[in-house]
């Protein structure tokens, strides 16, 4: 079964990892842990653009992409410098290799119910590009109310709201532009199953794993471990992250 990882991350990190020997910035990193998993493609945000510089760090990973057909790119955002990262996003999504937008809300220090995030939405309702947020606490709760008047964005939940997944979950069952992507690095038991039984439905659970900061066999054991019927799981696994960024069915790796 194809495998697309919606929450992926290309670059070295300013602390100590054990790679297992692979260089940890290296895109190598990526599809050697793609390949030991079965996953066939995977979007990926620059780790420089996450905790740095956002147009620099976008600009690396252009360079990676051209040269790396399995992997694409969220061109990171930084609330901070929003009409600077307004102009910097619409030209890597020219590109055809970035996908999607990516905000961190802990390095920019930008919470969800501050005016700094509101700007960002609105800016990425007029692009329509989908946007990838790390959520963590329960600020999540206030996803519906910012995408109720932005009509074309659409939100990855990234980590499904962390330590705080049941609010994600009611988030999600109250707006259908809400994603779950529930990778982390405690799989509490009973996070997919609480979703579900709150009224989120299988179209809109994607499958991430957090790589290359955490192993993927993780997060794919939250999915095998969720109770998915097999077209469920195919949903989960690729044709949802497919439907939602206008991708071809991938061919296996």
């Amino acid at each position: 079964m194809p495998i697309i990882d919606v929450h992926g991350h290309w670059g070295p990190w300013p602390f100590l990892m054990d790679t297992g020997g692979a260089a940890p910035g290296d895109a190598a990193l990526n599809l050697e842990l793609m390949d030991r998993y079965g996953i066939d493609l995977q979007i990926v945000s620059a780790s420089e653009a996450v905790v740095y510089d956002a147009v620099a760090g976008n600009a690396a990973l252009a360079e990676t992409l051209a040269g790396c057909p399995r992997l694409y790119g969220y061109a990171v955002v930084n609330p901070n410098r929003l009409e600077r990262s307004a102009e910097d996003l619409r030209a890597c999504l020219a590109t055809g290799r970035f996908l999607g937008a990516k905000i961190h809300t802990t390095y920019p220090g930008v919470p969800i119910g501050s005016p700094w995030m509101a700007e960002a939405f609105a800016m990425l309702d007029e692009v329509g590009a989908p946007l990838l947020l790390h959520t963590w606490g329960p600020d999540v709760a206030l996803l519906p109310g910012l995408l109720a008047d932005r009509p074309r964005l659409r939100v990855i939940v990234g980590h499904a709201g962390g330590d705080a997944w049941r609010e994600a979950a009611h988030a999600a069952a109250a707006c259908d532009r809400l994603y779950l992507e529930h990778c982390r690095t405690l799989p509490d038991s009973g996070r997919v199953a609480y979703a579900r039984a709150a009224g989120v439905p299988v179209e809109r659970f994607l499958f991430g794993t957090d790589s290359t900061l955490v192993d993927p066999c993780v997060a794919l054991g939250v999915v095998r471990d969720a109770g998915f019927t097999d077209a469920e799981r195919e949903r989960v696994l690729w044709r949802n992250a497919a439907d939602l960024f206008g991708l071809s069915p991938p061919e296996p790796a």
